[in-house]
């Protein structure tokens, strides 16, 4: 199932309000400071061709929405898809995420964490290139607000175990939670071009929800 070619961006198209690049964020990176207001931030890891993030602004356009995808070609696309829509409450950053977690998101300044079928890096030695890896989670808990999630989903049925377990051992988040029909046979078209893609093909998919709980109070 190789991937279809991207189509030509109009070169006439201003990308500037939907793309940018790591360094040129705002630190802290807030709500407020990339989107001009306040509002609830979710952050996906891996945009891709962008589908999660033209659906959800659209349906969601009281949120703010931030991916990252770290081949900037699948950046400029997906920022093509937002500024032809005018999207302004979501933008796609060129960068690495796990930079952004660790260096430009402050504690509790995220609502929802998506992290959608991310590479496996299958053989043994190159595993500790996955996304889902102790640092990153704990960044995760980190910088979600009290109350906010972390959707994980994977068609890899190890990746899928390897990755509770880092979470169990690794986070205090919540979870696994049983993931809402709504949320594995929503009417946004699927989530993802890759979870369209593995429907299609009658793929298992694999689907994880942790949530933050507030700290007791002393």
């Amino acid at each position: 199932m190789g991937r279809r070619a991207l189509r030509r961006i109009d070169p006439n198209l201003d990308l500037s309000g939907w793309l940018a690049e790591l360094d040129d964020l705002p630190q802290p990176a807030t709500a407020a400071a990339m989107f001009g207001r306040e509002a609830p931030l979710e952050v996906e890891v891996g945009s891709g061709k962008g589908l999660f993030l033209r659906t959800a602004a659209a349906e969601y356009p009281h949120r703010c929405f931030l991916g990252a995808e770290v081949v900037h070609k699948y950046a400029r696309f997906t920022a093509a898809g937002l500024a032809r829509r005018g999207l302004t409450n979501a933008k796609v950053l060129a960068g690495d995420a796990l930079r952004l977690f660790a260096e430009w998101l402050p504690d509790q300044s995220v609502a929802a964490v998506h992290v959608y079928f991310p590479d496996p890096w299958w053989k043994a030695r190159h595993r500790k290139r996955r996304v889902m890896r102790e640092s990153f989670v704990r960044d995760v808990e980190r910088v979600l607000e009290p109350g906010g999630g972390l959707h994980f989903w994977t068609d890899v049925a190890e990746y899928f175990e390897a990755s509770l377990e880092v979470l169990a051992t690794c986070s205090r988040l919540v979870g696994p939670l049983p993931v809402p029909e709504r949320a594995a046979e929503h009417e946004m078209d699927y989530r993802t071009h890759f979870e369209r893609r593995m429907r299609r093909h009658r793929a298992a998919v694999f689907r994880s929800e942790f949530r933050k709980t507030p700290l007791p109070s002393t």
